[in-house]
């Protein structure tokens, strides 16, 4: 970055002389042309004057010392050169269709910038139409003013030269000066210390990414510490009824209920263990179901059947109601996510109690709500409960045989489907679930 800088300064540096060179030159031509004409014509105007008096001759002697820095020419009115002080008049061409000679026998006088077809060089010429019907015409030639143009690019080329050595040197200064607060700079805290107000908006998702990378890393932290955990418990179980009953000390008629502890844990580190799966096919994306149209009131009839038995046991009602939606999305995830939510419905509801579904369309789009008249969730709680392995009360949650990842799969299986959840729930009254579907 250092070199592309200190380079872009000294391009800059170099187009900025080209540039002052040409508009100096453009400057002194023009200034130059300006005085070259107003000389002209007072010129002329002496030279007429003595014309007037002394004829031809008067122009000789003004010329006699040699070629005249003023070109001067005498024409008649049907362009015939009688006199020029730079050339044979003799040898030279009709002037009648001249551009100042027009303008002279025209209006009085007239004036051009042009090639010289005699000379052939650029000329600047003034004529004046006399009173002995002639026309006076004076000229000087352009190529002293483009001389002294030239004249000075060497200076400038000097001037260049000492200003390119000063530019990059001011430039390596600056540049590092510019330079250092950045190499400087605390990647893991961007946003304590000062910094360019041009940087800040780098520096301020750099600062974001931070904070995301650290959330995650704490997530993945919990979750690595929550899975150790819950694999822990059932398998300490498992081992102990197991080496309880390896080591004879059961009695026969309790080897019965130690098999069934046993497989219960056992069941219970497979349900985890495949949650956790779900759980990480979302994360990555690799998901590899097709979408397909589902029908969220016929799903939710299929769900209610497969809790109806759960339900039975604890003297829950279930009851669906609503209209057919049509979703296009992919059927497995989308029936665990409803699926997740009755059963939570279910486990933490009160005897009698009753859990609502219901699809529908609404101005907002498709939704599916889940309504239950268990326990509630408080305030406090209920910005978590989609969490990893979340519990709000983790003693009640082992005895119903929950995962505490349940919530979490529904929460994944929305953000893959774009669609929002709203959660509405006040203890000891009810949870409400809405998942709208855009």
């Amino acid at each position: 970055m250092r070199r592309k800088i200190i380079r872009s300064m000294m391009i800059l540096l170099a187009l900025s002389l080209t540039v002052s060179y040409a508009l100096l030159t453009a400057v002194y031509y023009f200034q130059s042309l300006r005085m070259t004409e107003s000389q002209l014509r007072q010129e002329a105007a002496y030279v007429t004057q003595a014309f007037g008096l002394s004829g031809v001759s008067a122009l000789i002697d003004m010329d006699k010392d040699g070629k005249a820095y003023t070109r001067k020419t005498l024409i008649d009115e049907d362009g015939t050169v009688l006199y020029d002080s730079w050339e044979d008049p003799e040898t030279m061409e009709d002037h009648s269709g001249r551009e100042e000679v027009i303008g002279a026998l025209k209006n009085g006088s007239g004036e051009a910038i042009r090639r010289s077809e005699t000379i052939g060089s650029g000329m600047v010429y003034y004529a004046v139409y006399t009173k002995d019907h002639k026309v006076l015409r004076v000229g000087r030639d352009l190529s002293s003013i483009w001389l002294t143009a030239g004249q000075i690019l060497p200076y400038m080329g000097v001037i260049g030269v000492l200003l390119a050595f000063a530019a990059w040197g001011m430039a390596r200064h600056q540049v590092n000066k510019l330079v250092r607060p950045i190499n400087e700079l605390d990647l893991e805290r961007p946003l304590e210390k000062p910094m360019y107000e041009e940087l800040m908006p780098f520096l301020e998702r750099l600062d974001k990414q931070n904070r995301e990378k650290d959330a995650v890393e704490q997530m993945r932290r919990e979750f690595s510490a929550n899975v150790s955990h819950e694999l822990k418990t059932p398998l300490t179980s498992i081992s102990g009824y197991a080496e309880i009953m390896m080591n004879g000390l059961v009695r026969p008629e309790d080897i019965r209920d130690f098999s069934q502890r046993i497989y219960k844990e056992a069941n219970r580190m497979i349900t985890l263990v495949e949650d956790i799966i779900k759980l990480s096919r979302l994360d990555e994306g690799s998901i590899e179901l097709e979408k397909e149209d589902v029908d969220f009131y016929d799903m939710a009839c299929e769900i209610k059947n497969h809790l109806a038995l759960k339900a039975e046991k604890k003297h829950v009602g279930i009851q669906v109601s609503g209209e057919h939606v049509i979703y296009r999305g992919i059927r497995q995830i989308l029936d665990e996510m409803i699926y997740n939510i009755c059963e939570n419905a279910l486990k933490y509801n009160i005897e009698g109690g009753y859990v609502t579904i219901w699809t529908g369309h609404t101005p907002e789009g498709r939704k599916v709500i889940i309504e239950d008249t268990g326990i509630g969730i408080p305030k406090e709680h209920q910005d978590r409960v989609f969490e990893r392995f979340y519990r709000v009360d983790k003693s009640h949650s082992r005895e119903t045989g929950g995962t505490g990842l349940g919530l979490s799969i529904v929460k994944h299986g929305a953000l893959l489907h774009g669609a929002d959840i709203h959660l509405d729930s006040e203890p000891d009254v009810g949870t409400r679930i809405e998942i709208n579907f855009h």
